[in-house]
């Protein structure tokens, strides 16, 4: 596994939805937090980047959203998620999306392996879609300690 340690801090600033992950359902959720977002979006034709981010925070929390051009997001009923990281770790997985809970889970083990402790939000920026699931491409990232 090739995680990369990145002390450059991060800041992303997403417009999208927050919701708690009932039951640990966290892809149902944000899922449907995603629909809501890419209504808005579509609907306002509003400018983005058209990578979806899912931010995984502490008591089951979980946004989904999308990085805008067009910052009128708030005006459109989106909430505004401003991350910085300043330590992190990355790792892209590339391959169908029903391996990525796997790979977060190895990602985890090699880290503490390492001596690194993550602390959450922990992210994941899904890339642009394509029928070959063995090309998809998400990047992970665990904030560390």
């Amino acid at each position: 596994m090739n995680i990369e340690i990145i002390t450059e801090p991060l800041q992303l600033n997403i417009y999208g939805f927050s919701g708690i992950a009932v039951n640990n359902e966290y892809a149902k959720t944000a899922f449907s937090l995603m629909d809501r977002m890419w209504k808005i979006v579509k609907t306002n034709n509003l400018k983005n980047k058209g990578m979806n981010i899912w931010v995984y925070e502490p008591g089951n929390s979980v946004f989904a959203g999308v990085e805008l051009i067009d910052k009128a997001g708030s005006e459109m009923g989106l909430e505004r998620k401003d991350i910085t990281l300043s330590k992190y770790a990355y790792y892209k997985h590339i391959g169908p999306y029903h391996l990525i809970k796997q790979s977060g889970q190895s990602m985890t083990a090699e880290l503490k392996a390492k001596g690194y402790e993550t602390v959450l939000p922990y992210i994941e920026i899904y890339g642009h879609w394509t029928n070959d699931e063995s090309k998809l491409e998400t990047e992970l990232l665990m904030s560390l300690k």
